[in-house]
């Protein structure tokens, strides 16, 4: 076995295609179960470690088939396809002497070539991060994406239903500078679309999830620790299912990823009167 230690995620190849890694309680959500930018984080950072992998993630598409525990977890790879410049793999996310897969990935991987660039998107005006508050809640650093990044935004959380879902907020890493897995995690760091329709009233999970990761390796070591704009808005919910869509910008406007996702969500059981 090889041991690798990769930014709090811990990985330990077992066999061609296996790994282990311990998910340390942190990563938890509030309510219980990994939180979902963990697994995203961690499918990118199994592939560079992978040593058939060759290029850098450029998109992903995860499927939530279950709540994932903290603790031990059982990670498995799978070259779908490899060409000249792109590669295709599959990963998949399971609890420890498991065979029922919690998150399932398809990760696209490519060498970045030299090409002209262009842009038709912009980037919304927006405060300086430094005139905003820094959030102080209790215990929420010690978890899910608050244990990874810092957040600052004028709206509150949890989100009041007020019939618009459109919110910008500043993020930077806490624990080192930005790269391609920290990107991927911060496209599930915004709170559900669906609470600015109908507020606290609901629970909400991801279904499906997928990222597309524009800036090369190099353009987000230039970011370092410094802050990304988080641009989300929700567009439609209905049958227990809402989507989202964002936009995740460098300080001099450059837009570094997008991303879409679909939400179950269903209301909160009331409790009867004792």
């Amino acid at each position: 076995m090889t041991a690798t230690t990769t930014h709090a995620m811990p990985l330990t190849a077992v066999s061609p295609g296996r790994w282990t890694t311990i998910a340390a309680p942190e990563w938890n959500n509030p309510g219980g179960g990994l939180w979902g930018g963990y697994a995203i984080g961690l499918f990118i950072r199994v592939l560079e470690a992978e040593p058939d992998a060759v290029g850098e993630a450029l998109s992903l598409t995860l499927t939530y088939a279950a709540g994932m525990p903290a603790g031990p977890l059982d990670i498995r790879t799978r070259r779908l396809r490899q060409g000249g410049s792109i590669g295709v793999w599959e990963v998949e996310l399971l609890a420890s002497g498991s065979d029922q897969v919690g998150v399932h990935g398809i990760v696209t991987l490519a060498r970045r070539p030299e090409t002209p660039a262009f842009a038709f998107a912009r980037m919304p005006e927006a405060p300086d991060p430094d005139s905003l508050p820094s959030p102080i809640m209790p215990g929420a650093s010690q978890h899910y994406g608050a244990s990874a990044f810092e957040r600052r935004t004028l709206e509150e959380f949890p989100p009041q239903a007020s019939g618009d879902s459109y919110t910008l907020a500043w993020v930077r890493s806490r624990n080192g500078p930005m790269d391609k897995a920290r990107l991927g995690m911060v496209t599930d760091n915004s709170a559900p679309r669906a609470m600015y329709a109908l507020g606290r009233t609901i629970m909400t999970t991801t279904l499906t999830l997928t990222v597309y990761l524009h800036a090369t390796s190099e353009e987000l070591a230039a970011i370092g620790e410094d802050f990304i704009l988080v641009e989300c808005e929700g567009r439609v919910g209905g049958g227990g299912a809402s989507d989202e869509r964002s936009s995740y910008w460098s300080r001099d406007g450059k837009l570094l990823a997008t991303s879409e996702q679909l939400a179950w969500y269903r209301p909160l059981a009331r409790r009867s009167a004792e």
